[in-house]
């Protein structure tokens, strides 16, 4: 019964029709411009980053707390293993608060990316976790909870009383404008997980005026929205028809994220998948990964380094004495670089190899 209300879900959210103007498909990239834009990349292969001294968004990128060393090092361990691109999420709030600052910060994570001849997909808006960020001191992690501190951008009411905001309008055009022609950014993720914490379409006018206000600038790079809820069928309709490239989350088995492949590639788009893995929902490398390489599409798992997000632990199943689980949730090192399994490992840097 799931699979088939699952796929039902998708057939119906990508296959309705949505009601865009002109300047939103304005600049979209053909099928043929995106299949030529994948081809000239080696196959996608990386995580989700944040270093593993930072709770959280503004955690990694306020000045006080911005940490290049770490950032350099557990860079290496993902370029040990092949990790050809990262996934790193910005907040509109860290902007606001020194616009230069946060500039000349993200200028210094992508040089030392590309020392590491890692490429960058960067995230725009979000709608996980906590509702209400703010700028300056953030708060320790919770024993044992899994992101007790992640931040939504721009947070929630925030999300749909600035949603037409000539503020948050200027945040994503000068971000964009500022590293519109970088060939160290793969991609604009605009908005990752819109609708999520109950919001469903309350985030739709944000959704479509990021999309509006990134194609007024127009980047070399492509943009794209990542599909998550498959019952989110306005959401899903608006995500999967603006996109130049298709992007995705799927943390269910690898049969069941074999459905969602096969469905996805009926847009004839480039695929990536910007989330994936998670153990103990068996999402697993052994049997994701493989299948994500031999479809050609982009895999890129939650989590690197295991760190004050404390994503070794799974979704609202905390352990409050702080013990380690019997099995991690997400991520792939410990902070000293040693891997939690040594077969994923191996896994992952044989097929980045073959691949």
């Amino acid at each position: 019964m799931k699979k088939t209300l699952l796929v039902f879900a998708l057939a119906l959210g990508f296959f309705g029709f949505s009601q865009s103007g002109a300047n939103l498909d304005a600049n979209k990239w053909s099928k043929e411009k995106a299949k030529a834009w994948y081809a000239e990349h080696d196959w996608i292969s990386g995580a989700n980053f944040i270093p593993s001294t930072a709770i959280n968004q503004l955690e990694m990128w306020q000045e006080a707390t911005y940490d290049p060393e770490t950032i350099d090092r557990e860079l290496g361990y993902a370029a040990g293993i092949g990790f050809n691109t990262m996934r790193v999420y910005l907040h509109s709030l860290a902007y606001k608060a020194d616009k230069a600052g946060f500039k000349k910060r993200v200028e210094d994570y992508l040089s030392i990316a590309d020392n590491h001849d890692i490429k960058t997909i960067f995230v725009i808006f979000d709608d996980v976790w906590d509702a209400n960020p703010k700028i300056g001191t953030q708060r320790d992690p919770k024993t044992g909870t899994h992101n007790s501190g992640w931040m939504q951008d721009p947070g929630y009411p925030a999300s749909n009383e600035m949603a037409n905001s000539p503020e948050l309008k200027a945040y994503v055009q000068d971000i964009i404008k500022t590293f519109k022609d970088d060939d160290r950014i793969l991609f604009w993720d605009l908005y990752n997980e819109p609708g999520n914490n109950g919001k469903n379409t309350e985030s739709l006018p944000l959704l479509t005026n990021v999309f509006k206000w990134a194609r007024e600038i127009n980047p070399s790079q492509p943009l794209s929205a990542g599909l998550w809820s498959w019952g989110y069928k306005e959401l899903n309709t608006f995500q999967a028809q603006h996109s130049d490239i298709i992007t995705y989350h799927d943390y269910e088995n690898a049969d069941m994220h074999r459905r969602v492949i096969e469905l996805l590639k009926t847009h004839d788009r480039p695929m990536i998948c910007t989330e994936y893995m998670a153990r103990t929902n068996d999402s697993r490398f052994s049997t994701t990964l493989p299948m994500l390489a031999e479809n050609n599409i982009g895999a890129i798992n939650w989590g690197l380094v295991n760190g004050k997000t404390n994503t070794i632990y799974a979704w609202n199943t905390p352990i409050d004495s702080g013990e380690e689980p019997v099995e991690w949730f997400h991520d792939v090192f410990r902070k000293d670089g040693t891997p939690y399994r040594q077969d994923e490992v191996d896994l992952i840097k044989k097929l980045n190899d073959a691949y």
